[in-house]
Order: C-alpha cells, then sequence, then structure tokens
C-alpha cells in the first residue's frame, strides 16, 4: 500500500469556517479500519488466495500489510487500493528472526502478537514512540500461559520479541483481564483455530468495547471459523480458515463524525455502506444523537440523520464502553446541547492515542467550555453561545483532529493543529469534509 495522500497539512493549521444552512448530503466514508485489519490477518491465515473488497487505505491499515508481507504473505491491491487479494499461508510464517514495525497501529501490534506465535523462531515488533507507550500486559501475559516466550521492554511494553514452538505446544487456555482492551481477545481468538486443541478464553475482569469481540467473531465466521462469546468466557475450538471474497462495509467510526454535523448544521446526512447489519458498536452512536433530539433512519446499507426539527439539541448522559471511539465525537456536540451531557465506561481511553479524556476536556476548556474530568469519562455542561476560536491541539490523536473540526461549523476561528494526523485512519477526511460543507439544503 502506497503512503495516503493527506490533504490540510497546513504547517499551522487547517482553519474551519462555520456553515451557514442546513445540509443535505450523502457522504461514503471509507472501509472500517476494525474489520480491514481483522480480516487482512484472517485471510493471511486461510489456506489460500481471498479477495477483500473496500479495503480501508489508511497508516494503520498499511502497517499490517507491510508486516504481512514480511511474514511471506502476497498481498497485491489495485489502485486505489480498495481491492486487495491476500494469499493464505494457513499460518505458516517463515521461522524467525523477522522483524516487523507496527508503526502506529495499534490493531497491527496487538493482533500480531498471537498469530506470530503460530510459527517458530524469534518474531521481534515494535512500533513508533506513541505506540511504545500503550499497555500491552495482559496479552503479553497471555501468550506467556500458553507456552510462548515473550520478552518485552518494562512494564509489558513494546518492542517485544516473540519465541514460539509452534501452536501445537499452546496450552488450551488461558486468563486474560478484559478492561484494558478488547484487541488483546480478539488477537487470540483469531491465531486460536490454528492451535492444536482450539483455546479457551476466562475473562477475569469486566470486558470494555464488547462489540470488537463479535466483529472478530464475524470475520472469522466469514472465513470458515467459529467463535462464542458470552460474559466471562470466550472459546474457540480447532478449525482451519478457508479463502473467501469479502466486501468491508463502511467505517462507523468515521460515519460519526458526519452524523454529528447534522446534529449541530441541521438538515440530513446520509452515509452509504453502513446499515442494520453492521456488527460495528459505533454504529450506535447514531442512536446517541436521537436521543439529544436527532432522527435516525436506517436501510440496509445506509444510515440517515436528521438535525432537531426544533433546532434543540438535549444533553445526555451515556454509557460509551461499547462505542468508545465516539467519545470526542460527542464531546464537540455537547456544548450546544441544552443541558449537560456526561459520558461514562470509558476510563480506558486515556491509553489510547492520546488521553482521550485529558486532552479533549483540555482542548474544551481552551474554547471556553465548562468542562470536567471524571474516573471513568467526563462533564460537558451548554455554552455553545459563548464559545471561542482557537488553535486546537490534536497531540497526534486522529480522532480529535476529526471531532473537534466539528466545532468548527458553529465557532468562528477555530484552527486544528496538526491536520495530517487523520492519515492514520482516514487520509482523505479533509476532503469528504469539504464535500460536505458543499452538499447545502437549498
Amino acid at each position: 500500500m502506497s503512503e495516503p495522500t493527506v490533504q490540510g497539512r497546513e504547517p499551522d493549521g487547517r482553519p474551519i469556517e462555520p456553515l451557514e444552512g442546513p445540509l443535505d448530503a450523502v457522504v461514503r466514508v471509507p472501509g472500517s479500519k476494525s474489520i480491514t485489519n481483522r480480516a487482512l490477518l484472517v485471510a493471511a491465515l486461510a489456506d489460500g488466495p481471498s479477495r477483500l473488497s473496500g479495503v480501508l487505505e489508511a497508516d494503520d491499515t498499511a502497517a499490517m500489510i507491510d508486516c504481512l508481507r514480511r511474514l511471506g504473505v502476497a498481498v497485491e491491491l489495485t489502485q486505489p487500493g480498495d481491492v486487495a487479494t491476500v494469499s493464505g499461508t494457513a499460518g505458516r510464517w517463515p521461522a524467525g528472526p523477522v522483524d516487523l514495525d507496527a508503526r502506529q497501529s495499534g490493531t497491527t501490534a496487538r493482533f500480531l502478537p498471537a498469530a506470530l506465535a503460530l510459527g517458530r523462531g524469534r518474531y521481534r515488533l515494535d512500533g513508533a514512540a506513541q505506540l511504545r507507550a500503550r499497555p500491552f500486559g495482559p496479552l503479553f501475559e497471555a501468550l506467556r500461559q500458553l507456552g510462548v516466550g515473550v520478552q518485552a521492554q518494562p512494564g509489558d511494553l513494546l518492542p517485544v520479541e516473540v519465541v514460539s514452538a509452534g501452536a501445537d505446544a499452546w496450552a488450551d487456555e488461558v486468563a486474560v483481564s478484559g478492561d484494558v482492551s478488547s484487541q488483546f481477545i480478539s488477537g487470540l481468538m483469531m491465531a486460536a483455530p490454528l492451535s492444536a486443541r482450539g483455546l479457551r478464553i476466562r475473562l477475569t475482569t469486566p470486558l470494555v468495547s464488547a462489540p470488537y469481540l463479535a466483529i472478530t467473531a464475524r470475520v472469522m465466521a466469514d472465513f470458515g471459523a467459529t467463535a462464542s462469546i458470552s460474559d466471562d468466557v470466550v472459546e474457540v475450538p480447532p478449525g482451519r480458515y478457508r479463502p473467501t471474497a469479502q466486501r468491508i462495509e463502511a467505517d462507523a467510526s468515521a460515519a460519526s463524525y458526519f452524523f454529528a454535523a447534522a446534529a449541530l448544521c441541521g438538515g440530513t446526512v446520509r452515509v452509504e455502506g453502513l446499515g442494520t447489519t453492521t456488527s460495528q458498536g459505533d454504529a450506535a452512536f447514531a442512536d446517541v444523537l436521537g436521543q439529544m433530539g436527532c432522527v435516525v433512519r436506517r436501510g440496509t446499507d445506509w444510515t440517515e440523520v436528521d438535525g432537531p426539527a426544533d433546532g434543540v439539541l438535549h444533553g445526555v448522559t451515556v454509557d460509551l464502553a461499547d462505542l468508545s471511539d465516539t467519545a470526542p465525537t460527542l464531546a464537540a456536540v455537547a456544548p450546544f446541547a441544552v443541558t449537560p451531557t456526561r459520558m461514562t465506561g470509558i476510563g480506558f481511553i486515556r491509553h489510547k492515542e492520546s488521553d482521550r479524556i485529558g486532552a479533549v476536556v483540555r482542548e474544551l476548556r481552551r474554547l471556553g467550555v465548562d468542562a470536567d474530568e471524571e474516573p471513568d469519562g467526563m462533564l460537558i455542561r451548554p455554552g455553545g453561545a459563548t464559545l471561542a476560536g482557537t488553535t486546537v491541539q490534536t497531540y497526534d490523536d486522529h480522532r480529535l483532529a476529526m471531532a473537534f473540526a466539528l466545532v468548527g461549523l458553529r465557532v468562528p476561528g477555530v484552527v486544528i493543529a496538526e491536520p495530517g494526523c487523520v492519515a492514520k485512519t482516514f487520509p482523505r477526511y479533509w476532503d469528504v469534509f469539504d464535500d460536505l460543507r458543499r452538499q447545502r439544503r437549498r
């Protein structure tokens, strides 16, 4: 995959102009990052070549593709890279040593270690400084329980060396905490069918972001493997992955920004490729907007949001544990409601690309919003009429850049620092954002 082309690399930031008038927009967002990186890995573990369409072309997926290629997987991409043909290896990686770089991709870094343990030898996985600061302890400890050698930095941080004698030597049960990241469990799930006895994953704490396990199980099923998920146990029987053709649906996290634009500006925004059949938890963000006064409609492969008919948004108290990536989006909408908004269940997002509680509250306050950090979320009080434009710091976090651009649709003088950081998951965000602005109701 080539380096994504990103609009908006202004050295001093990207100014956002307020938008006059209601929207009447149809938007296409890229394929789901969550599904793309799962499908790429599972296709690499399949018995033959698979064809994936709707593949997200972004930094995170490029990192996965580069790692797979270094593991002997042929990945051929159309130009632009919407379709990928992936040669399956049935988990037979070249014997180590092999060095891999996950860049800033959390899914790549957290999905690969268990898959690497299917091979034989020494595999070294590293990433960018931002990724080196993120937690991996529950995953590495689970691999040790399986009998895999794991040599990480103090605190179980990257870089890590995975030393394996192959999946035939795996234990058939592990205990892992679920309150840091569901990605640890997803990585174990995807590797487990190729182990000799399958795997029983016992969750020692409540699971955060549970819908992501449903996405994992659905991708696995598309390739012929099964997984059963309950509140405290995930069971994966031994099996294999068969090659397949799969269409990747639109990214629900990316869609949230455009649904929020309808809430803030009025009118209607429809996102194509995301409908009633989705397993993405972030698709429920539209329903949060519904609680705030918007109207939500869904078809098989589309979702539509109308801004409040009376123009009034109401604050909500909402547990976002299952749709945590949308917390910055809701934080951008909440100041324009007439009552406070409280987000709960998201203490773990302090360990994302940035501290998404502390950083979001800090930037809201700089805009003039009355907001407070809370142990597992944040409280945002009304104040849209008194906001003042400023340069919003994004902390090299793509979700903060995309979310705070929404504030600029209502508040003059908002500038987004480091706008190019959107390349992590949505390289053409600014193009799509500008196209949205042109689709006003006449």
